[in-house]
């Protein structure tokens, strides 16, 4: 005698449903809460760097980097030229991981590079070198005087600027807006759509508005 096989109910049909809803619900706000995680931890990474520096200049009466006194204060470090500008760029690729000594002042190492090398020597950031540390989503973060090239930076920076690359358009939208005035080309905070990873700063402002569409990425660079 021939079996007859039976079928899925639709209450059997509608509990799978559910359970599968529930999966996705749960790993969709999974990944919301590790977005608004990476938000906070950009926006630490700008607050965190401002408070080192105005702590090191409060100390030490120079700026991280181009404090000529650097070399005197620790016998391994590398001295700025005290003339108020750290030279190099945030994502100068010379950087190294351990500052030598020089035996030229300045140093022939960039001002960029020894400004983190000066904060971690005097505790105000962690670590040891002069290497730029990673943000969230693994772009560099660093530090340079406008463009670096004597120029105003995205329309608007002549002074010293903290940039962080890399960040996804959700998280760079965010971090404007919590921030500043949510606007990529005004205020403390500007952004600049990225083509490359870790990309050069630019003299003028984006002139096109921040856009989500899920695959943008963004360097934020905000005013010191």
């Amino acid at each position: 005698m021939k079996a007859i096989q039976k079928g899925f109910t639709l209450v059997e049909i509608a509990i799978v449903l559910v359970i599968i809803g529930l999966l996705l619900g749960g790993i969709l706000k999974g990944q919301e809460m590790i977005t608004q995680a990476k938000i906070k931890n950009v926006v630490a990474d700008f607050s965190g760097i401002s408070a080192a520096y105005y702590g090191y200049q409060d100390r030490y009466r120079a700026i991280p980097g181009d404090d000529p006194n650097a070399g005197t204060r620790w016998a391994s470090a590398g001295s700025g030229n005290g003339d108020g500008v750290v030279a190099g760029t945030y994502n100068d690729p010379t950087c190294p991981v351990t500052v030598a000594p020089s035996t030229t002042t300045p140093s022939t190492t960039p001002e960029s590079c020894l400004w983190w090398d000066d904060l971690r020597r005097s505790g105000f950031v962690a670590g040891n070198g002069g290497k730029q540390p990673f943000n969230a989503v693994a772009g560099l973060l660093g530090v340079q005087t406008g463009n670096a090239g004597g120029s105003t930076a995205l329309g608007g920076f002549s002074g010293l600027i903290v940039c962080s690359a890399n960040l996804p358009d959700k998280i760079a939208i965010a971090v404007d807006t919590q921030m500043d005035d949510g606007m990529i080309a005004t205020g403390t905070v500007r952004g600049q759509l990225q083509t490359a990873p870790n990309p050069t700063i630019s003299n003028t402002a984006d002139s096109i508005p921040y856009a989500e569409t899920g695959t943008n990425t963004y360097t934020l660079c905000r005013s010191l």
